[in-house]
């Protein structure tokens, strides 16, 4: 079959547009004997049978070998330069009570960035002492609640927060331990809304400032100062930009480090998945290994200590543990001018989510796979997933090939959605979020529960009680 010219060049027609490609989907991830979609050794018709749609589905044994392999991989490069590494998972990709006991359970620290995401780590069990708390506008209650509870590391966003969080440590009667986050410059070859190193940004203290904002730090009788943060940006696939951020950072941490402690360096996280077969993801050993090489280089040259480093992971561990089931509705074959007058066919099948349980394509264009969960040997078509909200840009699949026997009522699976959507999720539309599952070993359990209409209008202070039965009218 010839490629529809309606495809963007990184798509080309699948040899079986059945087919689960081992990358991109969860690891439990099969075909049954007959042909269906399972995960977690769970039929999807099951799945969606009990749950419903849309379904937030997580391979709960994925995330968990993910997490462990990420450890390992930095345990082992990081031990051979001299020192040792801390992996913080990072929670904004995907945080509820459970999955922070999974971190924690894998040996991980966790990374927040809110109250909110520091109440769901506590109470998940996570180690107060074993989370860093981010963000470039914490409230002083948030600060104050951080210290309270004894938090590991607090990551300085700005001047401002430096004099801001010495009091409230200085009120508890602590020395509370925290980093700068820098802006190292380094421009991350990824979309503009997730590079998050650039000058023209919210994020960090420019490196120019860095050694003045770490005087300012030491200064503080109630603060102790780690050392340096940088993370520039994520779902990146350019090795080159981490090395470059990490060889700035060392050239200020080994300037800091002639007036000073300095025990630790930060190099944040960002490492890309594949979304779709054109993606190349690295392995995390790579990753580990090369910021290790840099490191100690860098180390020997400037003649100081090697640092303990720190790595803020989250896409990678959950990103593609994750799968989102939905039901298919209407099936809208549109034809189409191409470039050259000819015409061509894109076929639009809508499902009944969309933008409030995937915002990412609306927000940065972000491509997906999909797979029904049946197979089928009818001829591949050009197809667009599209949600049910009343927005142009309610895409869920900007272009996908699909048997073309795809009909109402079939189930159709989305592949690595275990970041950022569920994290992303809304009400638009009045569309209450999915339940999230887990799967492991044959069985299926709630993480979180779906959101049902008399929970949308819970907090409506508007709504009439209905008459009670038998009154009068």
């Amino acid at each position: 079959m010839s490629e529809n010219p309606l495809a963007p060049p990184r798509l080309r027609v699948p040899d079986d547009a059945s087919a689960l490609t081992a990358r991109i989907w969860p690891a439990s991830a099969t075909r049954t004997d007959d042909g269906s979609l399972a995960i977690g050794g769970v039929a999807a018709a099951d799945l969606v049978a009990q749950y419903g749609t849309p379904l937030y589905v997580v391979d709960e044994r994925d995330v968990q070998s993910r997490a462990v392999r990420v450890r390992t991989a930095f345990d082992d490069a990081f031990g051979r330069i001299g020192t040792r590494a801390h992996v913080y998972y990072a929670a904004k990709a995907f945080l509820t009570t459970q999955v922070a006991a999974w971190m924690a359970e894998a040996d991980l620290r966790v990374d927040v960035c809110t109250g909110g995401e520091l109440a769901v780590a506590l109470a998940g069990g996570v180690d107060p002492a074993r989370l860093g708390f981010h963000g470039n506008d914490k409230s002083d209650a948030e600060i104050a609640r951080a210290v309270e509870v004894g938090l590991g590391t607090i990551v300085l966003d700005s001047h401002e927060e430096i004099g801001r969080v010495a009091r409230a440590a200085a009120d508890a009667g602590t020395v509370q331990r925290v980093r700068i986050r820098i802006n190292s410059g380094v421009h991350a070859s990824t979309h503009e809304y997730l590079a998050t190193a650039r000058e023209d940004q919210k994020f960090g203290i420019p490196l120019t400032e860095a050694v003045q904002a770490a005087a300012a730090v030491r200064a503080e009788p109630s603060l102790a100062f780690v050392g340096l943060h940088s993370h520039i940006g994520s779902q990146i696939f350019d090795e080159s930009g981490f090395r470059e951020a990490a060889r700035r950072l060392m050239d200020v941490h080994a300037e800091l480090v002639q007036s000073g402690p300095v025990p630790e360096l930060n190099l944040g996280g960002g490492w890309g998945i594949d979304y779709t077969e054109a993606d190349e993801a690295f392995a995390p050993e790579d990753v580990a290994e090369a910021l290790a090489t840099i490191v100690a280089e860098a180390c020997a040259e400037r003649d100081i200590p090697v640092p303990e480093i720190a790595v803020e992971p989250g896409r990678y561990i959950v990103g593609p543990a994750g799968v989102t089931l939905y039901r298919v509705g209407t099936i809208k074959p549109v034809a189409l001018e191409t470039e050259d007058g000819a015409t061509a066919t894109r076929t639009y099948v809508s499902v009944d989510g969309g933008m409030s349980d995937n915002a990412r394509p609306a927000l940065y264009g972000a491509d997906y796979t999909a797979r029904l969960a049946r197979t089928s040997d009818a001829p591949a078509v050009l197809t667009r997933v599209v949600g049910k909200h009343c927005e142009s840009g309610d895409i869920v699949v900007h272009d996908e090939y699909l048997p073309g026997d795809v009909h109402r009522g079939d189930l159709l699976a989305v592949a690595a959605t275990g970041a950022y959507c569920w994290a992303l999720s809304s009400n638009y539309n009045h569309v209450g979020r999915p339940p999230v599952v887990a799967v492991a070993d044959g069985a299926a359990r709630t993480l979180v529960r779906g959101e049902s209409i008399d929970d949308l209008l819970a907090r409506d202070t508007g709504v009439v009680p209905a008459p009670a039965a038998g009154a009068a009218g």
